[in-house]
C-alpha cells in the first residue's frame, strides 16, 4: 500500500527515495519558499483534494508575498492529478506543495515539487482538545507597517510552529494558542482560531496581526453567512472564552477541534453545533 507519493514539476511523479533538493537550496538553508497543505479522502474510488482551488490561491499569495515566480495553476493541478492517480492508501491523506527560491549558487530557478502522505487519525482530536496558551513575542498590530515580517504568509520557516507543539506536549496539553504580547488570542502553530458567540461566529483578524489566512475557517465563514449566520472578526482574550459559546482550534487536515479547556480552565462546548461546522467544512462527524 502506498504511504507517500513524491513528484516535481517538470518531471512528475517521482519514486521517494530520489534526491529532490542541492545542498544550496535556499529553502533548506533559510526556509526561503512557501508551502501549503490540504486534507486528501479517497471517495468512491478516487482520492480527492479538499478545497483545493481555495488553497492553490493560498499558495499563489504566498509566493507573492515572497516575491517568488507565481505557481503555474494548470501545471500544478496536472501534478496534483498525476499523484492523486498513485495514491492507494485507506483513510486520510496531507497533500503539500513545495515552493523554494532553488539553489544559491545556481541559476537553475526555483524548486517546486509536492508529497501525498498518510496523515495521523484526528478522530480523538475532533472530540475535543485541551490547550495551553504561548506567548509569541509581538503585539497584536506589529505586522500593520512590516511586510518585511511575512505576516500571513505560509512560508517553510516553521521552527517555532514545532518547538510550540514541542512545548504543547511538555505542559501535557494536546495544542497551544499563540497569545501577543498586548494580551489576545491569535492562532495555533498549525490551526486558525473559530469562536462562536452571541449567535455569531467570529475569527481573529488578518493583517495587522500576522495571522494566516485559513482556509478551512473561510470556507465554514462563507456557508455560515450564506445560512444567514452573522460572521465577524475580532481579538478575544483567554479569559473571554468561558463566556462564550464555544471555540475551536480549525486545521485543513486534522479538522475542526472543539477547545474543551484553556490554560486549565474549562470551557463550553456544543457537541450539535460542533459536528454542523464539521460538516459544513467537509469533515465526519465527530464519534
Amino acid at each position: 500500500m502506498t504511504q507517500q507519493v513524491v513528484a516535481v514539476l517538470g518531471r512528475g511523479v517521482v519514486p521517494r527515495e530520489t534526491p529532490l533538493l542541492v545542498a544550496d537550496d535556499l529553502g533548506f538553508t533559510r526556509g526561503d519558499g512557501c508551502f501549503d497543505a490540504a486534507r486528501v479522502v479517497v471517495a468512491d474510488g478516487r482520492a480527492r483534494v479538499d478545497h483545493l482551488d481555495r488553497h492553490l490561491a493560498r499558495f499563489a499569495r504566498s509566493a507573492a508575498a515572497l516575491e517568488l515566480p507565481r505557481p503555474d495553476e494548470t501545471a500544478w493541478r496536472a501534478l496534483i492529478d498525476a499523484a492523486l492517480d498513485e495514491w492507494d492508501a485507506p483513510g486520510e491523506a496531507v497533500l503539500k506543495l513545495v515552493l523554494t527560491r532553488g539553489p544559491e549558487l545556481a541559476a537553475s530557478g526555483a524548486s517546486a515539487l509536492l508529497t501525498i502522505t498518510s496523515a495521523p487519525d484526528a478522530t480523538r482530536a475532533r472530540t475535543g482538545v485541551t490547550g495551553a496558551t504561548l506567548s509569541r513575542g509581538y503585539a497584536s498590530d506589529a505586522f500593520a507597517a512590516a511586510p518585511w515580517l511575512l505576516g500571513g504568509v505560509k512560508t517553510l520557516s516553521y521552527a517555532v510552529n514545532v518547538a510550540a507543539k514541542r512545548e504543547a506536549a511538555r505542559r501535557g496539553v494536546d495544542e497551544v494558542v499563540f497569545t501577543s504580547t498586548d494580551g489576545y488570542l491569535l492562532e495555533g502553530p498549525t490551526a486558525g482560531l473559530l469562536v462562536a458567540a452571541d449567535d455569531q461566529l467570529w475569527t481573529t483578524p488578518l493583517g495587522a496581526t500576522g495571522v494566516l489566512e485559513s482556509v478551512t475557517i473561510d470556507v465554514i465563514m462563507d456557508a455560515a453567512s450564506d445560512q444567514g449566520v452573522g460572521t465577524r472578526q475580532a481579538l478575544f482574550r483567554p479569559d473571554d472564552l468561558p463566556g462564550t459559546d464555544g471555540a475551536w482550534l480549525v486545521s485543513a487536515v486534522r479538522g475542526v477541534l472543539p477547545l474543551v479547556e484553556l490554560d486549565g480552565v474549562r470551557l463550553p462546548t456544543d457537541p450539535e453545533l460542533s459536528a454542523h461546522l464539521a460538516a459544513t467544512a467537509g469533515f465526519p462527524r465527530p464519534a
